[in-house]
């Protein structure tokens, strides 16, 4: 009567729809303006710029700034083929494009991860004067949601060939509960 189970070629299409997710994430995060910000409110910053009151300085004027957005936007054209590519991979039986969508997932993620570590090590050591301490806020963390979900993603698509009988629908559905 009651049957539960995992049926591959239904589930498959969960993975393009947390690298849609991503790419959300990670546009929230390009474009946002609150990466920092400080108790008081007075001073925040984005990726591409500084402002402390009505004066805004551009963090692009530093190398470090400019090695963080070039990490990033790099990472984001990759997530951006990758999930081109995951379309092409599960919809035509083309199983050995999954892993090389994996490894150039794990590529985003590396710089991702680099961008997301230099930026508030840098900005805390160049731009962040004063005795108020500075909050990473909201973007930044998308930033981090971002690489997250690119993360698991590339785990999940690396794992998919060894079960490519379950994915072209050449196996059973596989029950975890029968009742008879």
């Amino acid at each position: 009567m009651f049957k539960c189970g995992i049926a591959y070629p239904r589930c498959k299409w969960i993975l393009p729809l947390l690298l849609l997710c991503a790419i959300i994430f990670d546009i929230i995060a390009l474009a946002g303006r609150g990466w920092v910000e400080t108790e008081s409110g007075r001073e925040y910053a984005s990726l591409w710029e500084s402002c402390k009151g009505n004066v805004c300085t551009s963090i692009m004027d530093y190398a470090w700034g400019k090695a963080t957005a070039a990490l990033l936007i790099i990472g984001f054209i990759i997530l951006i083929l990758c999930f081109i590519l995951s379309f092409v991979a599960l919809c035509s039986p083309v199983i050995n494009l999954l892993r090389i969508i994996g490894f150039l997932l794990f590529l985003a993620v590396v710089l991702q991860i680099i961008a997301l570590v230099i930026y508030p090590v840098k900005y805390t050591s160049d731009l962040a004067v004063g005795v108020e301490s500075y909050l990473y806020s909201w973007t930044y963390g998308f930033g981090w949601g971002s690489t997250i979900i690119m993360f698991g993603c590339a785990i999940f698509f690396c794992c998919l060939p060894n079960f490519e009988d379950e994915l072209l629908g050449n196996v059973k559905t596989k029950y975890f509960y029968t009742s008879s």
